[in-house]
């Protein structure tokens, strides 16, 4: 007998090849009716799988979080069957569950598009009502590609998956007439899927190779219960309406053309709103010690290669030849600071120097994979590079915790994830050095007292790195910040110290950056605000809207007067009514409206109004200009 050991420490015992559904059933039938899986030994199982040792069973239902991974593969099976039965000829591929959702990769002679999405989901809603068993069944590998060669069931890029694999069995799963080659887990029936939607279809390579044909992507996400997923698709509705691209258009700040993909044009205003963040950390860091210089945007490409980025980095990085040699153009900014260290001898006690750069970088993305300011070809870092001694490393990392903190703060983000990302497969330097590079790292986030989880594999070629994750007002996560602990790059570069013995030691070098690109935060910061940037950052702060034309000269000189007192400003000069204007600036989000006509000119005062507030009265400047210097001064309290 085997004894199977539940949650509250009581014991079953069971004969060997139960199934896990007999087992549950034990337990009692409304918690059999409502499981979805279980994990035996800390694995996840089907129900349908047999016992064969002891363990410790815990029982998946609805009520738990890992029960959604398992209802969305499965849903991407639902999906793949009514895709096969509705178009013939349909061929699979995979189906993988992602970050809210999945996705299944189809070729077919059928083009979908959104129209057929009704259609599909009608068919899913047909297949889960008739509760269809989802069995699991195992054959040997080459009878499985066997199998799939035949023309009765050919399916190419199955047989492709399979010639790669050296398991002697693999799994398949099989509902009603359907089955697909899968290592599950899987939902016990279908009846189990009902709450699901299709978003959006997309062209994919297969196997990410544009060599390889070009497929068609299903989109689609799948949730436990009927409230998670209106819940999901009000935010997904939402997050069309904030998306930064179309609020960016209204908002007059950017564009970008086909004539030069992945670049960015920037608009006055927009311009304005990043100069206004640049300002903004650059004050931050100045106060920290850190030192701004400038490196340049095309450099011989021998640097890069000793670095260690051509052989780990080419395929996104850009070339090109002048006079006979070979050059980079930046994708990064660390080698080029390591060539400032260099100049001139270091000796312990100017340790650490902080070098920072907005640098200008520019990377080779695949136009598939590029999307407005979240992913671009040409972008800026705040980025800076800490050039340090072990025995600093922790207190570096601490003091950019508390600034990155405190910069989060001012922009209104205190939910923050960090993650240690440790060695990657690829990567630069011995694993004695990871191994010391990566307990620094651990040992600074002790003494920060700062709380990680792991993201195994993930760091950067050259170093472990902290990862900080933030959540908007969606609850959408965006990673922006990054610290990178660094004992290759400078080694490799030639940097050295002179230490307290006289023996020279390459420093370390930590590769920090708080908003990551300026583009990409940009766009987090239009989306989490839905444009309604705070007054402190918005880049037109005050709009004077004078009644008729003949205001407009008392409107510039009210104008002057509040540049003056350091706030952005700007006259409405249109000849339209001011109904029209006022309704043009709250269109346009512009923070505050001061409207000024025969009223304001002879009370000597202003009638403000405050966007989504409306009229707020009639203030003296020097009461308008006070309110709004200590909003700004706020942040984001």
């Amino acid at each position: 007998m085997l004894k199977v050991t539940l949650p509250n420490s009581s014991v079953l015992e069971v004969e060997p090849g139960t199934t896990m559904l007999e087992v549950v059933k034990k337990i009692g039938p409304g918690l059999a009716k409502s499981a979805i899986a279980a994990i035996y030994n800390g694995k996840e199982l089907d129900l349908s799988r047999t016992l064969s040792q002891d363990g410790d069973l815990r029982v998946l239902t609805h009520q738990n979080p890992e029960s959604l991974e398992i209802v969305r593969h499965s849903t991407a099976h639902l999906m793949a069957m009514a895709v096969t039965e509705l178009f013939p000829g349909t061929l699979l591929t995979i189906g993988p569950v992602i970050e809210n959702g999945f996705y299944y990769d189809f070729d077919s002679p059928h083009k979908f598009s959104p129209d057929d999405f009704p259609a599909i989901e009608e068919k899913m809603k047909e297949i889960a009502k008739k509760d269809y068993p989802v069995e699991r069944s195992e054959m040997p590998r080459a009878e499985a590609i066997a199998y799939f060669k035949d023309p009765a069931h050919r399916e190419p890029y199955k047989v492709e998956m399979m010639e790669e694999w050296t398991d002697d069995t693999v799994s398949f799963y099989k509902q009603g007439p359907f089955s697909d080659l899968c290592r599950g887990p899987h939902v016990p029936g279908t009846g189990k899927l009902q709450h699901f939607k299709l978003l959006s279809v997309a062209g994919a390579y297969w196997r990410g190779d544009e060599k390889r044909p070009m497929l068609q992507r299903i989109y689609a996400t799948a949730f436990l219960t009927k409230d998670d997923l209106e819940k999901h698709l009000f935010q997904l509705e939402e997050a069309k309406k904030r998306d930064h691209r179309k609020v960016g258009k209204e908002l007059d700040y950017f564009h970008i053309e086909e004539g030069s993909p992945g670049m960015v044009f920037w608009h006055p205003r927009g311009w304005r709103l990043y100069s206004n963040l640049m300002s903004y950390i650059s004050a931050k860091l100045s106060r920290r010690g850190y030192q701004e210089v400038r490196t340049p945007e095309v450099v011989d490409k021998s640097l890069y290669v000793k670095s260690g980025h051509v052989a780990n980095y080419s395929d996104l990085m850009f070339f090109t030849q002048s006079e006979n040699r070979e050059f980079v153009i930046k994708p990064m900014n660390c080698p080029c600071h390591v060539e400032i260290f260099k100049q001139g001898i270091k000796s312990f006690r100017d340790l650490p120097i902080r070098l920072a750069e907005f640098g200008k970088c520019h990377r080779n993305e695949l136009a598939g994979v590029m999307h407005g300011l979240m992913r671009v070809r040409g972008f800026t870092q705040d980025d800076a590079h800490i050039f340090c001694t072990v025995e600093q490393i922790a207190d570096e990392v601490a003091d950019f915790c508390r600034l990155l903190q405190e910069v989060y703060a001012d922009f209104g983000f205190s939910d923050i994830i960090v993650k240690l990302a440790d060695r990657p497969e690829k990567r630069v330097g011995s694993d004695e050095v990871w191994t010391k590079a990566e307990a620094a790292l651990k040992e600074a986030c002790e003494r920060a007292r700062l709380g990680y989880i792991m993201n195994p594999g993930e760091g950067a070629f050259y170093g472990p790195k902290l990862e900080f994750t933030l959540k908007d007002s969606l609850g959408r996560h965006w990673q922006c910040g990054t610290i990178q602990v660094d004992f290759n790059t400078a080694d490799r570069l030639g940097a050295e110290y002179v230490a307290s013995d006289g023996s020279k030691h390459p420093p370390v070098m930590l590769h920090r950056a708080v908003f990551g690109s300026l583009e990409r935060f940009i766009a987090i910061l239009i989306e989490n605000f839905g444009g309604d940037l705070p007054l402190w950052m918005n880049p037109q702060q005050v709009r004077i809207l004078p009644v008729s034309e003949k205001f407009v000269d008392a409107a510039q000189e009210l104008n002057r007067k509040i540049l003056d007192a350091g706030l952005i400003s700007e006259v409405d000069v249109r000849n339209d009514k001011i109904g029209f204007k006022i309704r043009e600036g709250e269109r346009e989000k512009v923070p505050y409206l001061v409207i000024l006509g025969d009223k304001e000119i002879q009370s000597g005062k202003i009638s403000l109004r405050k966007r989504k507030t409306g009229d707020l009265g009639a203030f003296s400047l020097d009461e308008a200009l006070e309110k709004f210097k200590l909003e700004i001064s706020s942040k984001g309290a």
